[in-house]
């Protein structure tokens, strides 16, 4: 595909230089920060569009390729601001709109040479009054064409501002080309996914040792909130398993790349399998927390029947000499009265003892 060109006049984004390329405490657009590299060099540059003119009009190789790329880095940008990108980089509109949206599942897709990525990030953050935990999701959608590369970020993790610092200390993996970051990225994702599951993994065992603890606690709501936070992170790791298997497959990933790549999918499989984990085990915690509390609740009743046997004993010989009959046995006794005072005791006694060798009381 023809790769669209910067007219000389047109200065893209032109209030957002920064040539040292660090990035700015407040920003007045989507752009975070941008470079051109080449041979694995940051080469600072007053626009985006000098960055990609400096690329495609005054680097090219013997075979016509691009000896660098532009990296433009956005952070939840406005349709204006990636459509105008869009022209100058020749994104395929579907993808653009993906990008805007937000809200994908991860996938790769091929638009003539432009490969379109999208991954879920994840972060474990506190949350409402009273502290608890819960997975937050974002997305990085990534346009990796032959001489650049277009990073979108949507939320409030996977920040690519620490990846862009590691890959240029190291200037011949960068120089690998639009790849290198796509690895970078995909290997920052995964990581956050690994301590993502790590925390929720320490919450889990937390709520174990409560469930079985000797203390009588209501773990129910804990458990409930986990595995919908296992759910939110299975949604996120699960469906990236496919990308990352189709780009080691594609013949624009270096044969070097694609060893990282391999590596980040391994990764990216033992988290898969962790987070399975976490929701079988989440099941029987469940249902021994609701035996728990079924046991606890028949102990309860059996308490309060017991209690209630042994009550009944004195009302119902009150309730017999409070019928108020003339002719009744020893009602003209004198000691009649301690003498029914002894028989409800004695009777009260023998329950109770009764009561508490059964394990009732």
């Amino acid at each position: 595909m023809a790769m669209t060109r910067v007219r000389p006049g047109r200065a893209l984004f032109k209030t957002r230089g920064r040539p040292g390329g660090v990035q700015a405490p407040h920003r007045d657009s989507a752009v975070i920060d941008w470079a051109a590299y080449i041979d694995g060099h940051r080469a600072s540059t007053g626009t985006v569009a000098d960055a990609v003119r400096l690329i495609r009009d005054g680097r090219l190789t013997a075979d016509g390729d691009s000896a660098g790329f532009v990296w433009v880095g956005l952070h939840e940008p406005s349709a204006a601001e990636l459509t105008e990108l869009a022209e100058v980089f020749g994104l395929h509109p579907l993808a653009v709109e993906d990008a805007i949206n937000a809200h994908q599942r991860p996938k790769l897709e091929r638009y003539d040479d432009v490969h379109f990525v999208v991954m879920k990030t994840v972060g474990y953050v506190s949350s409402g009054p009273g502290g608890a935990e819960i997975v937050e999701t974002g997305e990085i959608m990534i346009f990796c064409g032959p001489d650049f590369v277009v990073t979108v970020r949507h939320g409030a993790h996977g920040a690519l501002g620490p990846v862009r610092g590691d890959l240029e200390k190291d200037p011949a993996r960068l120089a690998l080309g639009p790849a290198a970051v796509l690895h970078a990225v995909a290997d920052r994702v995964v990581d956050g996914y690994v301590s993502v599951a790590e925390a929720v993994m320490e919450d889990i065992d937390e709520v174990e040792e409560a469930v079985f603890s000797p203390e009588r606690t209501d773990e129910s709501r804990s458990i409930y909130r986990l595995k919908r936070e296992v759910i939110q992170l299975k949604r996120a790791v699960g469906p990236l398993a496919g990308p990352l298997r189709h780009l080691t497959g594609r013949r624009f990933v270096p044969a070097e790349i694609k060893e990282y790549l391999r590596d980040v999918e391994d990764h990216l499989t033992r988290v898969r399998e962790q987070v399975e984990a976490y929701d079988e085990l989440l099941n029987p915690i469940l249902q021994a927390h609701m035996t728990q509390v079924t046991v606890a609740d028949n102990k309860d009743m059996r308490k309060i029947s017991a209690w209630g046997a042994i009550f009944m004993v004195p009302t119902a010989i009150a309730g017999i000499y409070g019928m108020n009959f003339d002719v009744m046995p020893e009602l003209r006794w004198r000691y009649g009265y301690p003498m029914i005072l002894c028989v409800i005791a004695m009777a009260c006694f023998s329950l109770h003892r009764g009561f508490r060798r059964n394990g009732w009381l």
